[in-house]
Formats: structure tokens, C-alpha cells, sequence
């Protein structure tokens, strides 16, 4: 691009040397040469480009380019699994409930083994059941944002994240439910 100009920026003036022709190049000249110049360079009018970008905006479905809802999935799965391996507060309550139940059931008439099944034993399998179902709802959710297509791999690594703590906490609680890791002690001498 060469483009010559002279210290004038006024009207165009006539040389003498040309016989009257036009020998300075005005700021209009300088200007239309410019425009031209990025008239043919599609990527330079900002204009142009926001357009463009709101086109793409309003074609993308929501939700599959940035992956919130499912990146949200995802660390609730986590979430949901590590709470399912640490215990929950709610598990807490209902163990703390068949202890009460298991008390009152053998209060006075229960044999060493009935009062070992019934407070201590329904109460560790209660805690294992709700344990497991927080397991696997973490685990549903988990496989959910998995077999779901177009993530991000942020949300795709987390959400095996939470389904690999899930399937450890569901074998955990199930493993605790039919006594495979400890068993209830035993009413004897």
C-alpha cells in the first residue's frame, strides 16, 4: 500500500510544473484509500464481528457450549460420593433412632444376642442403607453427565471423579450392610 501525500491538506492545488493537474493527495484521498483498503479485509470491522458473534450466540443451544449444567452435575456427583464414603448427618439421626428402638425393644427381656442385633447391629445397617443410597444417587448422577455427549473434559474428569468414589462407597455400604468387613460381635463369655 503506497499511498504519497504532501504536507498540504487542503483543497487540491494546482502545479506548474503538470500544466494545472492535481499534485497533492488531500485528507479525503488518504482516507478513501485507507477504507478501501480495509473494506477488503472482512476481519477487520468491528461491527461485523459483533454480529457474527451474536449469530453464533443465538445458533448454540444453550448449555452445550460452556457445560454449567452438566459441570454442575458433575461436582454434585462428587460431592454426593464423598459424602456417601464420610457419612451423613442423616445417617447419623437414623442410626441414633434404631439404637432407641433396640433399646426400648430388649429393655429387660432381650437375650445378649437380641440386644447386639437390635441396638448396635440395626443401627449399622441403617447408617450402610443410607449411606448407599446417597452412593447411588451420586452414581446416577454421574453416569448421567457421562453418557450425555459435548461436554467439556473439565466436566467429563470430574464426573468420573464421582462415579469412581460413588461405585467405592456403594461397595463399602453394601460390604457393611451384610457384615463382609466386620461382623456383630457375639454374646458369650
Amino acid at each position: 500500500m503506497d499511498i504519497k501525500t504532501t504536507e498540504k491538506t487542503g483543497p487540491a492545488g494546482r502545479d506548474e510544473k503538470d500544466g494545472g493537474a492535481a499534485a497533492t493527495a488531500t485528507t479525503g484521498d488518504l482516507d478513501g484509500a485507507l477504507d478501501g483498503d480495509l473494506a477488503d479485509d472482512p476481519d477487520t470491522d468491528p461491527a461485523d464481528d459483533l454480529e457474527d458473534d451474536l449469530e453464533d450466540e443465538a445458533a448454540a443451544p444453550a448449555g452445550k457450549e460452556t457445560g454449567v449444567g452438566a459441570g454442575a452435575a458433575a461436582v454434585v456427583s462428587a460431592a454426593l460420593a464423598a459424602v456417601a464414603l464420610t457419612g451423613t448427618w442423616t445417617g447419623k439421626v437414623v442410626s441414633e433412632r434404631e439404637t432407641l428402638v433396640g433399646q426400648i425393644k430388649t429393655s429387660g427381656s432381650g437375650t445378649p444376642a437380641q440386644q447386639i442385633s437390635e441396638i448396635y447391629g440395626d443401627a449399622w445397617h441403617s447408617t450402610a442403607l443410607v449411606n448407599g443410597a446417597f452412593a447411588l444417587v451420586a452414581l446416577i448422577v454421574a453416569v448421567a453427565v457421562l453418557v450425555l455427549p459435548r461436554h467439556p473434559s473439565w466436566v467429563r474428569a470430574v464426573a468420573t471423579a464421582g462415579a469412581v468414589l460413588a461405585g467405592l462407597g456403594l461397595l463399602l455400604s453394601i460390604g457393611t450392610y451384610f457384615d463382609l468387613f466386620l461382623s456383630l460381635p457375639t454374646a458369650g463369655s
